[in-house]
This record gives C-alpha cells, structure tokens and sequence, in this order.
C-alpha cells in the first residue's frame, strides 16, 4: 500500500512538473515571438521657442500586442510608417552660397567664428547640409570685395563680342569659390548646383546690359557661344576642386527686370537651347553635370516644365526640373512627376523675410511647405535661398530689401552670427536624413503632417509637424510596434530609430 502510494505521489510530481514544463515553455515561445525593445530618439523644436531643435529623453516603442484596441478606443491619429512603399531617393538639403552670403562669412567674421559657422552648418556636430546652390556669375546678391553691390558675368568686354570666350575668367567669384572650397573641404559629399542669372551682355538683344533682356536669337552664334560659357565654367570650377553636380538652365526664366542681373527665356527657346546647343556640348566635352530646366515658381510650372519635356531633343538631356516657392504649391511637383516619371525634381529657392516674423508661423509654413512638403510631392532636394545675410538683410545688389539667411551674420560677440527659423528647419531634415536615404509611406494622420524615410544605413526617420494652435498626441506604428507622442501647437519633432 505504501510503495502504491508512493508511486501514485511520483506520478502526480511527474504531471505536475510536465504541465508547469509546458506552460513555462509556452510563456518563453511568447516572450520570443515579440519584438525585442527599440529606442527612439527625438528632436523638438516648438513655436514658442522654448525647444529647439532639442532633444528629448529616449523611449521606447510599445509591442502593438500589449496595447491592442488602446489606438482605436483613443481616436487618436495614427501615422503608419511603412517601409516597403518606396519613392525618391534623396540628395540632400541646403541654401544658396550667394556672392553677399560669402562676402560676409569670409570677409566679416574672424577665423574662429567662420570655423564654428562652418561646423555648425555643415558638419555632424551641426545641421549637416549637404547641398549648396550659388549663381554662375552675379546674381541680386552679389557685392565687390569691399562689400558693395556688384553686376558681372565670367565675359563681360568693354565693347564687341567675344565668340571665342578670350576674356572668360571667373576671378570675380573669388569670395564664392572660396567658401565653396571650405564646403567641399569639410564635406566631400556636398552636391554643388549652378544657376546663371544672366548671359553676358554681349549676347543679348536689345539693350546689353546686365539688367534684364534676353539673348540675341537672331544670331546663332550666341546660343553656341552661351553653350560654351557654361560648360567653362563648369571646368574651371573642377579646376579649383568644386565639382558641380547640376546646373539649371536660367534662374527664374519667366521674370526679367531693371533692378538687377536677369534674363528671359521662354519655354520654347529653354528647349531650342538645351536640345540643340548646351546638351550637345556637355556630351562633347564629356560633361557628367546635371541639365536641370525651368527653376521658377510653382504656380508657372506644368506649362512650361510640358513644353520642355515635351521637345524630344531636350527632354533626351533634361534631367530634371527645379522650382521656387514664391507663388502656388508644391503639389504641382506630383503632377510633373505623373507626367514625367523618370525626371527629377528639386526645390531650388525660397526665402523669409522681415514680411514675417512669426517664428511659430515661419516654422509651420517652412516645414509643411518645403521640409514635408517638398518631398512628399517628389522633391529629391530642398534648398533656401541666402545661407546668411545680415541684419538689415543684406548687402543686397537691387533685389530683395528684406530678405533674412538661414543665419545672420554680424561679425559681433563671440559666435558673430545667429540662427534664424530657417536654420531649425532645414536641420529636422538635414542632420538626420543621409544622401541616399529613400522615402518610404507614411500616410498623413489627422492633421499631423509627416514624411518618413529609411537612411543607407538602415535607420528610420520621421518628421512630423503640427500646424495648428493647439497641442495634439498622436500615434506612429511601425510594424509590430507603436508609440504615442503629444506635440505643441505650431511645432515639429523628428523621430530616428534603428530597427
């Protein structure tokens, strides 16, 4: 009876050990099958100022399992980051080096404050940007070496023409290529563009002046010529160790005036020219630079870009289009794209200014404009307009009064600059976002704008913006995961995570 009992006792251990075994083994299966712990990091810049671009304590994503039915019984909007929807590829995200922009950097700052700009603007330990725009020749901003306004080109004769280009030289540029050099130097990965305001006079109809015009159509030898110009530049520029990534065509083609360097060109003559003379000759000289067309604003943009594209020698050169903030909106960039799949798009040019000094409002337009904006409608770059003026938002060459930099320079204190909107801005998007990095879906969520992308080396990025007056939480889900996150009125933040 004893040894009955004994073996009864055993046997019941041996049960109770098995089933207590498999639910051991059940809750380890459990504990496998959820998604290890990711951190998120986060940076703030709200409207009030009080954050800038600041970043807050790390966090942890939530296993979606843990908080199923919390998001629907919430209502709060739900952003779902999904990797597996590609777009564009992106090349970077900058500001114009314009001719005052370097004057002040080189000529009014002391070394050690140009170093620490120069970190700030372009290195890791700053915003990082990585694409520079400057004019080919003079442009609205552009100054002699003592400061003053100054109208040129790379061949401008005391009379008469010069086919052959003997008078060519960019000396004038010294400031410019300067500071492009310190670029270039501090970050080989910098993409430079090129943007022409104006043809030498000498090839203009009508009056030769720098001022306004167009070229001379009535005489072919100009068109070669101007062809030749710019593909000079581009090889002196190598020379002095910028390599020019792209060049668009004509700065704001559908505008001309008095008041400073411009020039007219038509949609017809923009696709006569680079079908018939500038594509040629970049593939003569065996010129890899980006031909880029239009670069003007939004509101003008799909008859022209039509044209253009739409001429069969020029669209068999064009790389792509560039376009302006000034007037319309970024969607119309989609519907270049429907229509032009294999084209690129870059946001070349878009200014603040005294006109507005709301730093909350600035924030919300620049971020739901150009920062998300841009991109979401196919933008591979987004670029402002002056990298720095100075207080008074200048020196200006009879353009723009009141113009503002993405920094303002003063050559006073310590720092002698200081950062403007502009700055936070771009840097949600440039310090965190790699060349190549791809964008990937992330559908707009109850008023929360956004735009995702998946970096080179694999990480996440979301920016996110709330441009209204109150403040809102909402939720971002990737994958098995999720978060909650409450983000002031007129503010942005930009999450990073590695998966």
């Amino acid at each position: 009876m004893r040894r009955r009992k004994l073996l009864l006792g055993v046997a019941a251990a041996a049960a109770a050990l098995t089933a207590l075994t498999a639910v051991i083994l059940y809750n380890y299966k459990q504990e496998q099958a959820r998604p290890s712990p990711l951190e998120v990091n986060a940076w703030v810049t709200t409207g009030d100022q009080s954050s800038l671009l600041a970043p807050q304590e790390p966090f942890l994503f939530r296993d979606s399992a843990d908080t199923e039915g919390e998001t629907a019984q919430s209502g709060l909007p739900v952003i779902t980051v999904n990797p597996d929807q590609e777009y564009q590829t992106m090349d970077g995200f900058g500001a114009s080096v314009t001719g005052s922009s370097a004057f002040l950097i080189n000529q009014r700052m002391a070394g050690d404050q140009r170093n620490a700009l120069m970190k700030d603007l372009f290195s890791p330990e700053g915003i990082r940007l990585s694409f520079v725009r400057h004019s080919v020749g003079a442009s609205d901003f552009s100054v002699d070496a003592d400061g003053n306004p100054a109208s040129y080109t790379y061949d401008d004769t005391e009379s008469g023409e010069d086919y052959a280009l003997e008078q060519f030289s960019t000396a004038k540029d010294k400031d410019v290529t300067e500071l492009l050099r310190r670029i270039v130097d501090a970050n080989e990965t910098v993409k430079v563009m090129g943007t022409p305001w104006t043809a030498p006079p000498w090839m203009k109809y009508g009056e030769q002046i720098h001022n306004g015009w167009y070229l001379n159509y009535a005489e072919p030898r100009v068109y070669s010529a101007y062809a030749q110009y710019l593909a000079r530049y581009i090889k002196d520029y190598e020379k002095l160790g910028i390599p020019v990534y792209a060049l668009t065509v004509q700065n704001e083609p559908e505008f001309t005036t008095a008041d400073y360097p411009s020039m007219s060109m038509g949609a017809e003559e923009q696709a006569y020219f680079i079908g018939n003379y500038l594509g040629p000759e970049f593939q003569r000289q065996g010129i890899t630079s980006k031909i880029v067309a239009f670069d003007h604003n939004w509101d003008i943009a799909e008859s022209y870009v039509q044209t253009v594209l739409g001429d069969a020698k020029a669209n068999a050169y064009t790389d792509g289009t560039a376009y302006h903030c000034y007037a319309g909106s970024p969607e119309v960039m989609s519907k270049v794209h429907d229509a032009h799949p294999g084209k690129e798009i870059y946001v070349t040019e878009c200014s603040g200014g005294a006109w507005s000094e709301d730093f909350g409002d600035n924030l919300a337009w620049l971020m739901s404009k150009l920062i998300i904006g841009g991109p979401r409608n196919w933008a591979q770059a987004v670029l402002l307009w002056n990298l720095a003026l100075d207080p008074e938002g200048g020196p200006a060459n009879g353009g723009c009064s009141n113009c503002r930099g993405v920094v303002t320079v003063d050559g006073q204190g310590k720092a002698g600059y200081s950062r403007n909107v502009e700055y936070y801005a771009l840097g949600h998007a440039s310090r965190f976002i790699d060349p190549g990095a791809v964008r990937i879906g992330s559908p707009q969520a109850g008023g929360i704008e956004n735009v995702a992308y998946r970096n080179p080396d694999g990480s996440i990025v979301l920016i996110a913006l709330n441009p209204s007056d109150e403040d809102r939480t909402f939720n971002v889900q990737w994958s098995e995961r999720t978060f909650s996150f409450t983000l002031k009125a007129r503010s942005a933040v930009t999450f990073k995570w590695q998966p």
